[in-house]
């Protein structure tokens, strides 16, 4: 039987990642058969929206199959008729990342893209965004799947379930997709050797794994994790997690946990940084800039190395082989944000959580991990309540709410700095932050400003 052709429009299209997911199906194009790729970005990402688009047909062209590489800043004309639409923007672009970092470290406390004060900002400005486009799906190709890489993803996703009404989306990570790269080396076995089941939430989940005979092998991968390289993302500065703790647990911490396990000593690091060589989103946009030029390369027609320097490196694996899953049916086993559905009993069923799941025709079915115990249940619980706290926050625009979210975060210590930090943010971010635009006025009556220099001169 033949098969569908497919569209595929990605939001974000000018994105330095946009090669990786080009190389992503190119690979599976014999079992997902593309008709046509759609990339949309806004005004203030042409240029690179041109550049990486022609590079992306060049990808194209080298390889044996004819598909069109489509570009535009018209996301409606794109979206119709789209059977799958993936987002990986970024509200603001890395200047708003490098304002969600410096205004929090210039107080001391956790600056950071998808954690604490930052993480939460940056569901401000992407929440209403996202919501906009799940409403041109339902008009424009209300069949389609939503595929969501825009960070912080867990709780872009819960803003797409709870607010959008939108159930045929799936949230991903490439977090899970490193430790499943890495960890087969590190015992000397092969991937499909072994089982691995991950719960918690987006940059906060667990794993455990074990063997083809149904044996628990985490303790052996926890005692490698001291003797070999861990395997965590590019942009998470590597300090060991405390031994006796995850012997204790027996799970695998995600990377991101080093920002709570390890609070002090990450603190330290990135307080050293902001002082010194710059933050991880400033480091990050030379970084780009460079990836940039390489891409203006006319002969460059396949994916460089430096993109690995990137912290998001390997996602086009999550975030082909879902869309791959979903077309054929394949029931792939994939780490997941997705609805929960009883998987993780700690937490309510219509809430989102990232689990492994099977990846079907119907999308996520989520595999049940059990309860926690108390020590990564009371995490949890804290965690998911101050996502649906900053979600609902970035909805209404409810600034009571927003200090709620601020206050409960484990990166935050309550009290007026809390508030002036939230404050300066909303000041630094209000062209993008419309939903706050009554309490943004109010606080610039009353002379609020940004403190950090850099932060305050970045547009």
């Amino acid at each position: 039987m033949e098969k569908k052709p497919v569209k595929i429009v990605t939001i974000g299209g000018g994105s330095s990642y946009t090669p990786e997911l080009m190389e992503g199906f190119i690979k599976r194009y014999e079992e997902l058969p593309i008709r046509e790729i759609w990339l949309v970005d806004i005004e203030a990402g042409k240029e690179k929206l041109e550049i990486v688009g022609a590079m992306a047909q060049r990808m194209w062209d080298a390889s044996p199959y004819d598909v069109k590489v489509h570009l535009t800043l018209d996301r409606r004309q794109a979206l119709k008729d789209a059977d799958f639409v993936t987002t990986q923007f970024r509200v603001g672009l890395l200047n708003a990342r490098i304002k969600d970092e410096r205004i929090p470290f210039s107080y001391g406390m956790l600056g950071q893209e998808t954690n604490g004060a930052g993480g939460i900002f940056k569901a401000f400005r992407t929440i209403p965004i996202i919501l906009d486009i799940v409403k041109d799906m339902k008009e424009l190709c209300p069949n389609a799947w939503l595929v969501n890489f825009t960070n912080p993803s867990g709780m872009v996703t819960e803003a797409v379930v709870r607010y959008g009404k939108w159930d045929k989306v799936i949230g991903l990570c490439n977090v899970p997709v490193g430790a499943m790269m890495k960890e087969p080396e590190m015992l000397g076995v092969k991937l499909e050797d072994l089982t691995y089941q991950f719960a918690g939430l987006n940059h906060f989940h667990w794993h455990k794994v074990s063997d083809k005979n149904g044996n628990d092998v985490t303790a052996q991968i926890i005692d490698k994790m001291y003797s070999n390289d861990s395997g965590i993302p590019a942009n998470i500065h590597d300090v060991p997690f405390i031994r006796e703790q995850l012997e204790q647990m027996n799970l695998i911490p995600c990377g991101y946990h080093r920002y709570y396990y390890l609070q002090e000593e990450m603190l330290k690091h990135g307080i050293e940084e902001f002082n010194g060589v710059g933050t991880r989103g400033q480091q990050v946009k030379q970084t780009e800039a460079e990836l940039f030029e390489l891409y203006k390369d006319p002969n460059l027609n396949y994916k460089p190395e430096q993109l690995t320097k990137r912290g998001g490196t390997h996602y086009s694996d999550a975030a082909c082989e879902t869309i791959l899953s979903i077309y054929a049916d394949k029931k792939s086993h994939i780490v997941v944000s997705t609805k929960n559905n009883g998987a993780v009993p700690d937490l309510p069923a219509d809430c989102v959580v990232e689990v492994s799941a099977y990846i079907s025709g119907k999308g996520a079915l989520p595999i049940a991990f059990g309860s926690l115990e108390p020590a990564q249940r009371g995490w949890l619980q804290l965690m998911k309540n101050m996502e649906l706290c900053a979600c609902e926050a970035a909805v209404t625009g409810d600034y009571g709410l927003a200090l709620q979210a601020f206050i409960l975060n484990p990166q935050i210590p309550g009290g007026s700095t809390a508030k002036r930090v939230l404050d300066e943010l909303l000041i630094a971010h209000k062209k993008h932050l419309p939903q706050f635009a009554e309490k943004i006025a109010e606080l610039e009556k009353n002379g609020v400003t940004v403190k950090d220099e850099v932060a305050a001169n970045l547009d």
